[in-house]
């Protein structure tokens, strides 16, 4: 049986903040309001049926769905996207895929002890110079150390943009 994931949960840490909305295209004053955000998130679990609210003092978030079902999300508040959204079971993780006009968005939730933790995922479209290169703000993409100090050294002399971030994927 998957986990219960019922309970109200305060965020501790966040890392790469800041990267994964450059990702998201949020502007550059509502990064700086959101990455101050200590977001408490609220699962109200029925077996695979979930409401899960986020809630924060700038704003807050709500997202019904059952598991294995598509569902319309708009995902207003934060990039105010519109996009399909399935969240499945994998093994005890929740995963989330998102489809709409921008690819490669998702998350994933999962516990540890009483910890819980959420990978956000975004695909970011670099245009520099003749470089063309998809990075992905998940962790988990397997992407070689020269390309990323490529990126990384490129992205900082053209673009100045957070290079540090892309550094941190290679490790």
């Amino acid at each position: 049986m998957p986990a219960n994931y019922s309970g109200t949960w305060d965020i501790v840490d966040n890392q790469n903040c800041e990267g994964y909305m450059v990702a998201l295209g949020i502007d550059f004053a509502t990064r700086k309001v959101a990455s101050m955000l200590k977001p408490q998130k609220v699962f109200e679990q029925d077996g695979d049926s979930f409401i899960i609210k986020t809630f924060t003092t700038f704003r807050n978030y709500s997202c019904s769905f059952k598991i294995g079902e598509e569902f319309e999300e708009i995902t207003k508040g934060l990039d105010n996207r519109k996009c399909q959204t399935t969240v499945n079971w994998d093994n005890d993780k929740l995963v989330c895929v998102q489809k709409g006009e921008k690819k490669n968005r998702g998350w994933t939730h999962w516990m540890e002890g009483d910890t819980l933790y959420l990978r956000l995922k975004a695909a970011v479209h670099y245009t520099v110079g003749r470089l063309c290169q998809d990075i992905a703000a998940d962790c988990e993409k397997q992407i070689t150390k020269q390309t990323i100090a490529a990126i990384a050294e490129t992205a900082f002399r053209q673009c100045d943009i957070f290079a540090k971030d892309l550094e941190a994927f290679a490790r």
